[in-house]
């Protein structure tokens, strides 16, 4: 079995890449937490798609919004002689698409343009999902001589992973003798390697003031007023605090984002009771979310003193980084030989602000990298696929699993 005769069945593939995405992304894969109905029927269509494997596990975990639901996930193996498996992870769910007027075309009805495919979940992470099935696909069972090759397609990324690799990693389906590679991150050009994520924490805060008309605002306690005064306080002062830069993160600093807010009152004539935002915070490892949640809950505490309103604040997410993956392997230095061998330019390795299932195996001292051939309409509308990306990603896919399975 020659790698040669492999990239060239991969390139003669381009039909069979575009037909297995178009009819994968006709069936919705949105968790039951926004609204949908999970992952069970795509992972059935990708169950499809997996000939040739030596086994095929599917682990469906109850659902923890609605048990009656499954969420699918998918080891596919090809058995190697030697020790531990080549894992690619990529994911089966989607967002939400978002406002559909702003999409050019259905999001559920993939349209192929040139060298784009257009729909929920093209590139993310469907564009991971192809093209691992097409790097594994031409190696033939038995020929191994060396490490297993895995895919793993997992549910529940879009939210917190629990039901998704964070249980597959708990239930010991992965081992330190793994080359664990997740391509959810990437750059056009594909050369950039991510071997680092920031801290994650996800900050609510709800102002609870008092309702008056808007022509006797003394009367009241306008929480929408002191909400907007806490948010420009917090900006600038988490700034200023945690103001420390590390050069191997993009963007090389700790980021602290307002994201969602909710209505206040049907008339502008009224002085709103209650105010609520969301704070989206990438934290560079070196420092810690709690103590950054601590100094939020501080400054919203002088912020109730001075203006009489109750303020709470709430974690709705928190994620803790795990330390950056080792780049000093003979697996790592024939991963990056992999990318070389296909992509044009300077590949680097860089930190970035998270998160992915990298960062579950980081955290059990694991080491996983993330690495694609990045388009960057992800979560927008009218995201979509290159074409040519699937197949460059096959091909590196395939060049790692000779380079340590072969």
């Amino acid at each position: 079995m020659q790698l040669d005769s492999i990239i060239s069945s991969i390139e003669a593939s381009r039909q069979g890449m575009i037909d297995d995405m178009v009819e994968m992304i006709r069936i919705p894969a949105i968790g039951p937490f926004n609204g949908g109905k999970g992952e069970g029927e795509r992972a059935d269509q990708v169950m499809k798609y997996l000939a040739g494997f030596d086994s095929v596990e599917r682990v469906d975990v109850p659902d923890d919004c609605d048990p009656t639901v499954m969420r699918p996930n998918i080891l596919a193996r090809k058995n190697g002689r030697g020790k531990g498996t080549v894992w690619i992870v990529s994911h089966l769910d989607t967002v939400l698409p978002g406002d559909l007027s702003q999409w050019d075309s259905p999001p559920f009805e993939p349209r192929v343009d040139g060298d784009r495919i257009y729909g929920l979940g093209t590139e993310d992470n469907g564009q991971a999902v192809i093209a691992s099935i097409y790097g594994a696909r031409f190696f033939e069972s038995g020929s191994l001589s060396k490490m297993s090759i895995g895919l793993a397609f997992v549910a529940d990324e879009e939210t917190k992973s629990l039901m998704g690799i964070g249980h597959l990693i708990d239930a010991g389906y992965f081992s330190e003798d793994d080359f664990i590679l997740v391509p959810d991150w990437g750059v056009p050009g594909g050369t950039m390697v991510e071997v680092a994520e920031k801290h994650l924490l996800w900050v609510k805060v709800a102002v609870k003031g008092k309702q008056t008309h808007g022509s006797t605002p003394q009367k009241g306690i306008n929480a929408f007023r002191v909400s907007a005064q806490l948010l420009s306080d917090l900006m600038f002062r988490l700034a200023v605090r945690y103001y420390e830069e590390d050069p191997l993160f993009r963007p090389p600093i700790s980021t602290f984002e307002p994201t969602k807010t909710v209505a206040t009152v049907p008339s502008v004539n009224v002085i709103p009771a209650y105010h609520e935002f969301t704070m989206d915070c990438r934290i560079l490892p070196r420092y810690d979310p709690d103590e950054v949640m601590g100094f939020i809950r501080k400054v919203a505490g002088e912020h109730a003193a001075r203006s009489g309103a109750d303020i709470d604040v709430e974690v709705e997410q928190v994620t803790f980084s795990g330390a950056p993956s080792a780049t000093d392997t003979p697996e790592f230095a024939a991963f990056m030989d992999s990318v070389r061998a296909v992509v044009d330019g300077e590949v680097e390795v860089t930190g970035v602000g998270g998160g992915t299932c990298a960062n579950f195996f980081r955290v059990k001292g694991m080491n996983a990298y993330v690495w694609e051939c990045g388009g960057g309409t992800l979560h927008q509308p009218n995201e979509h696929v290159l074409i040519s990306n699937m197949i460059t990603d096959a091909k590196v896919y395939a060049n790692l699993f000779y380079r340590l399975c072969v």
